[in-house]
């Protein structure tokens, strides 16, 4: 026994150096991306902003088939003509997340219209922009619903079939503010923290899972409506992530393999920075960059 966990604590960090140095090269040469053609694809908030561009990358990336939700019919309808007359079937179904009976029904829909789907994007999200005392109680539940609980639900409705299949992906549109909060976002913040939790948990649980992954996607703020009037200190050092640019490097994590994505790099930075500063410090770099105030012209979508 003794000489078992000798062996164990010689190997363990051979292995560390081995992983770190492979992931380091996979940096620097570039990997072969996985074929998509035989998959199908739900992308939840699928009807416009980042959902929207995460259809048209799929499309062009040649996937069999595309299913689009969401809550807003007439976004829907547009995105699911416009992918179809790039070539690729693509359907649409209006539903709820955020609502576990809806999900599970019209995930059933689904597999009786499409067929199995392999790559689940879950993408819905809401955000209010205000403070918590400034909330009202059904808005902060909302978001919890939409923005957390619902990826409980449509996880639940199709990793099933992709565990029998031996094939499938689930991806997580999460946000940089999972793991960097600022005032005036407390519900947005807060979902998004326990949805990286989330799939953190899913993630790992998935490793003994042969053909099943997961990809969590933490971009910077998105130049989309949702987040319409926040404001930066320094928008030319800081400057929104275009939903193209998302939505490109989300479809390539998938093809990767990639659990964990980043955008943009710098962000890794201030994942680091947090871990080793002092909260005096950290609250002076809030106030520097101006995400202290930011949300104070929020004008967004909610």
């Amino acid at each position: 026994m003794v000489w078992k966990w000798l062996g164990a604590l010689v190997v363990f960090p051979l292995q560390m150096i081995y992983l770190v140095a492979k992931a380091a090269v996979g940096l620097v040469l570039p990997a072969k991306l996985r074929d998509l053609s035989r998959e199908n694809v739900l992308i939840t908030g699928g009807g416009r902003g980042i959902g929207r561009q995460l259809a048209r990358e799929f499309a062009e990336r040649g996937v069999r088939k595309i299913v689009l939700w969401g809550r807003t019919e007439k976004c829907l309808k547009e995105t699911t003509e416009e992918i179809r007359q790039m070539g690729t079937e693509c359907h649409y179904f209006v539903c709820d997340v955020g609502n576990r009976e809806e999900v599970y029904q019209t995930a059933k829909a689904v597999r009786e219209k499409v067929g199995d789907i392999t790559i689940l994007v879950n993408n819905a999200a809401v955000v209010h922009g205000k403070s918590l005392m400034d909330s009202d109680d059904d808005a902060l539940l909302k978001s919890q619903h939409i923005n957390t609980l619902g990826q409980f639900w449509t996880t639940k409705a199709f990793l099933p079939r992709m565990l029998e299949l031996q094939n499938g992906h689930i991806v997580c549109l999460n946000s940089v503010l999972a793991l960097s909060a600022i005032p005036g976002a407390i519900d947005y913040c807060t979902s998004k923290a326990s949805a990286f939790a989330f799939m953190e948990s899913l993630t790992l649980g998935l490793l003994d899972c042969p053909g099943v992954s997961a990809t969590t996607v933490l971009p910077f703020h998105t130049s989309t409506e949702m987040f319409q009037g926040m404001r930066v200190r320094f928008p030319n050092l800081f400057p929104p992530l275009k939903p193209e640019t998302v939505a490109r490097r989300t479809v390539e994590a998938v093809q990767l393999n990639q659990a964990l994505l980043l955008l943009p790099w710098t962000m890794n930075i201030l994942i680091i920075l947090k871990s080793i500063l002092p909260q005096a410090a950290l609250e002076e770099i809030h106030r520097f960059s101006g995400t202290y105030t930011c949300m104070n012209t929020f004008k967004g979508r909610t």
